[in-house]
Formats: structure tokens, C-alpha cells, sequence
């Protein structure tokens, strides 16, 4: 089934507000910052072929990323480039943290596909302060150094768990021993919202990981993409009411629409940042990419917000 435009997207908020109005009796409220119950978080295997004498970019991530049926924006980033001069490979999984994509044996497949020329674009984190064993094995140690621990898993293995930093090292060491060229993402934003000193409620900008992405990226010589503050202007000038519709089942997990917005945002920030991706970009994106000087908006959103404090 063809992809909409972008554009047709402004016609689905009206039809999501009947789906949001039940789902958000049952959640917290948007600017709680108590995890909620995990949904149920599905990654469909992606079989499309790669054609061989194109580069690839590849989308390693989480649920933000690939979720389901077309909720993660890795499954709406490749209307966003010319597909005919480059293959876009989302290989995110649901659930997943820098740690467990690696332990579960899914970055030696993706390493196995890539070569001299792709690229590929890292976002990992929200799933990195899970626990460390137990039936969800999948949290890292804090930080970025050398730091270890043993965690005994349920089938009496014991695994060394490394530092956030120390995982994210192997993916951009891997990726530049492929002779390819890794991109570090920020994280994608939650719904949480707080009040700012200027009285006004302001979206949450970093979880806690940009900071050290932020690091890696410097200390490794790795383009930093923020994608997170992209997305968050454009947030926080819908407001909070609007931005809700986007997120029906918890403050992270988002709707199609959600998904399709969260991957124009990753484009803006890929021109913003002077990507080497820019050159693959499709001929005919919308303005709310291409133009540098507009601020990116919800379908819907009043117009005249002011501009977001960062």
C-alpha cells in the first residue's frame, strides 16, 4: 500500500482523538515521570532486499524505531530519500537495548549485510536502564568508561555487562572497521512535560543519555544528528493537548502520524548537521525540512507559537 504524503497527514489527528481519549484514561498524566507498563512491542522482520551496487543506511535502534505495524520512524525514512541511489535498511528491534542488540546476536547480522560505503545511524538508550538480569536482561552500567559487572541470567549464564559507552564504542568501531560511516542520533523525545521558570510547560528535552552521545561523539569523531531538539520544538509549539495525540499508548511510544513526524525530524536534523546523507535526500521534501529558518509543527498546531527555550 502506497505511503501518504506527509502533508495528508493533517487530516488524521481528528480520527485519533476518539482512539486517545480511551487510552489516556487509563495512562498517567503527561507530565508524569513514573515509567508506565510496557506495551506490547512487536518488530515485523524487515526482508527487503538490499540492492548490492547501492550504499545502505542502516537504522539500529529500539521500539521508537520499529514497533509494530509502521510506529517507529525508521519505517518512514525511506520516502525521505532517492531510493533509486541508496538502500535504507531499518534494522531496529523492539525492546532492545545497546547491550541486548548486541548479546542477542542482531548487530553480527547487521555487520554480516554491511559494507565499504553505508552508513549507519545509532540510537540507543531508552531501554539502557532496564535491570540488568532477571526475565528482562537488558540494562547497562551508567557511563562511559570501563566499568564491569557479572549478571547471572535466568539460564544460569553469566554475562560481563558493560558501560553504555563501552557498548556504543563497538557499534561505531565495528561500523569503521566495515569501512563505513556511523551517525550517533539524540534519543527521541517523551511526552513528559514540566513547568519552566517562564511559567510556561516545556516538553522534556534529554532523558539522560544525549549527554553522554554528545561524548562519544566528540571523543570518537562521530557526527552527533540531534534529532531530540528538532522534534521537540516542533512539540512544544502544538502544546501539550495536540502533542498528546501523537503518544496513545504511553509518554514514548507514538502513533503512525507520531512515527511519520519523528522521521521528518531525523531528516531536518541530518541537513541541519551538514550529513554526508544529505546527498541521498529525495528532490521534493517538504519546507518543514528543507527550510532552516521555519519552525517544524504538528498538523494542527496554532500558528504564531512562539519558538521553544532550549
Amino acid at each position: 500500500m502506497p505511503r501518504l504524503h506527509p502533508q495528508l497527514h493533517c487530516l488524521l489527528p481528528a480520527a485519533l482523538f476518539f482512539i486517545v481519549t480511551s487510552a489516556h484514561a487509563q495512562t498517567q498524566p503527561v507530565n508524569s515521570t513514573q515509567p508506565l507498563p510496557t506495551p506490547v512491542q512487536t518488530s515485523v522482520a524487515q526482508v527487503a532486499p538490499l540492492n548490492p551496487a547501492l550504499p545502505t543506511v542502516f537504522v539500529i535502534g529500539d521500539s521508537t524505531a520499529h514497533n509494530q505495524a509502521d510506529l517507529g520512524w525508521g519505517d518512514h525514512l525511506a520516502h525521505y530519500f532517492d531510493t533509486t541511489r541508496i538502500n535504507v535498511a531499518n534494522r531496529a528491534i523492539a525492546g532492545r537495548s545497546s547491550r541486548s542488540f548486541i548479546h542477542e546476536g542482531a548487530w553480527d547480522k547487521v555487520l554480516a549485510e554491511m559494507k565499504p560505503g553505508d552508513y549507519m545511524l545509532l540510537q540507543m538508550g531508552h531501554n539502557d536502564g532496564g535491570a540488568l538480569d532477571g526475565t528482562r536482561p537488558r540494562g547497562t552500567l551508567k557511563g562511559l568508561g570501563e566499568e564491569t559487572k557479572d549478571a547471572t541470567l535466568l539460564d544460569g549464564s553469566v554475562e560481563t555487562v558493560h558501560t553504555y559507552g563501552w557498548y556504543m564504542r563497538k557499534y561505531i568501531a565495528d561500523t569503521r572497521a566495515k569501512h563505513a560511516t556511523p551517525i550517533l542520533l539524540s534519543l527521541t523525545i517523551r511526552n513528559i512535560w514540566v513547568d519552566g521558570p517562564d511559567g510556561k510547560q516545556h516538553i522534556e528535552r534529554d532523558m539522560g543519555y544525549d549527554g553522554y552521545i554528545q561524548q562519544l561523539a566528540a571523543g570518537e569523531h562521530v557526527l552527533f544528528v540531534d534529532m531530540a531538539n528538532v522534534e521537540a520544538d516542533r512539540l512544544e509549539a502544538a502544546g501539550p493537548e495536540k502533542a498528546a495525540l501523537l503518544f496513545p499508548k504511553d509518554h514514548t511510544h507514538t502513533s503512525a502520524e507520531g512515527a511519520e513526524l519523528n522521521a521528518q525530524s531525523v531528516v531536518r536534523a541530518l541537513r541541519l548537521a551538514h550529513s554526508p546523507l544529505d546527498t541521498y535526500l529525495a528532490k521534493d521534501l517538504p519546507p518543514a525540512i528543507t527550510d532552516v529558518s521555519a519552525s517544524p509543527t504538528v498538523p494542527g498546531a496554532a500558528k504564531g507559537s512562539e519558538p521553544a527555550h532550549r
